[in-house]
């Protein structure tokens, strides 16, 4: 068990206790957070919170991290294109398809259960026993670089500079219409969907911040190829925020047109370039990743 100490402020009163937590400790995930609250292990002035508690700006908070259990997920031997690897980290480039975590309806055949064959169980355990190593994803269509955390120091050194927004992602994508302007910049907070649970949405009273820009590299009849570039990491970010004015990712059943003129199987979307300052040498390192076959033909057909 390890136990952290927090002293609150009065500028975090009326905070709600996992939302605290999460910009305090940025390498513990919101749903992490809520658990450990759920399971009495957050207390505020000696006494457990619960849920829906808000500070007032005067507590001692102590949160107790139970040790990483031994996952139930078991390792499988899979081919994963691996860009870079040391003691500290890896960098991945996953495929099309491919879930980045074990969840509901997908506990096997994901990058982690490849990952705990290939680091034979050397992974970070801040994220629980069914994201081990995992400090960011993308969405299973996404194709792209990810860094994964082979221990907590890792981890959190990581986390830290998500936080920060100092980590570079660059993003391909195509997206329906013609965009006239040559670059853009939305800004608008991404939340759940007030209907339909699995979705996401612009949230204005409830969502997170949330920041995409884009610029134009090519213009097709209908489409248009561009480059986006995340200040933050909201989930479905760049799909919500490029649907939001009009132009959803070609392929994007979720949050575009139910009928996909290409046999595609998800949205066009690759996260390119991954850059980061190593937790350990303090030197400033950025990956490429060439678009994957499918994303290439395309922009072939539309040329």
């Amino acid at each position: 068990m390890e136990k952290k100490i927090l002293e609150a402020d009065s500028a975090s009163a009326g905070f709600r206790i996992d939302k605290y937590l999460s910009l305090e400790l940025p390498a513990l995930s919101r749903s992490y957070i809520q658990k450990l609250v759920k399971d009495g292990l957050v207390l505020a002035g000696g006494t457990a919170v619960k849920s829906n508690y808000k500070l007032t700006g005067r507590e001692r908070i102590q949160i107790t991290i139970p040790e990483a259990e031994e996952p139930d997920i078991l390792p499988e031997e899979m081919p994963l294109d691996i860009y870079y690897e040391d003691e500290d980290l890896l960098v991945v480039n996953k495929p099309k398809g491919m879930v980045v975590h074990p969840a509901a309806g997908h506990y096997s055949r994901t990058l982690v259960n490849g990952l705990l064959w290939h680091c034979k169980g050397s992974l970070s355990g801040i994220n629980g026993v069914l994201r081990p190593g995992i400090v960011h994803r993308i969405d299973r269509d996404t194709t792209g670089l990810l860094v994964v955390c082979k221990n907590d120091a890792a981890h959190q050194a990581i986390a830290a500079q998500l936080k920060e927004h100092t980590i570079t992602r660059r993003y391909r994508a195509i997206v329906h219409g013609v965009i006239r302007e040559e670059d853009g910049t939305v800004n608008a907070p991404i939340g759940r969907h007030p209907t339909d649970r699995k979705k996401m949405a612009i949230n204005r009273t409830n969502g997170k911040a949330a920041v995409t820009h884009y610029r134009v590299l090519e213009r097709f009849r209908q489409y248009t190829y561009i480059e986006c570039v995340l200040e933050t990491g909201r989930t479905h970010q760049i799909r919500v925020h490029m649907s939001s004015i009009g132009h959803p990712l070609l392929g994007d059943t979720v949050y575009g047109p139910q009928k996909c003129p290409f046999p595609l199987e998800g949205q066009t979307l690759h996260a390119m370039t991954l850059g980061f300052v190593h937790p350990s040498s303090g030197e400033y390192m950025e990956f490429s990743a060439a678009l994957p076959p499918y994303f290439q033909d395309l922009l072939e057909k539309l040329q």
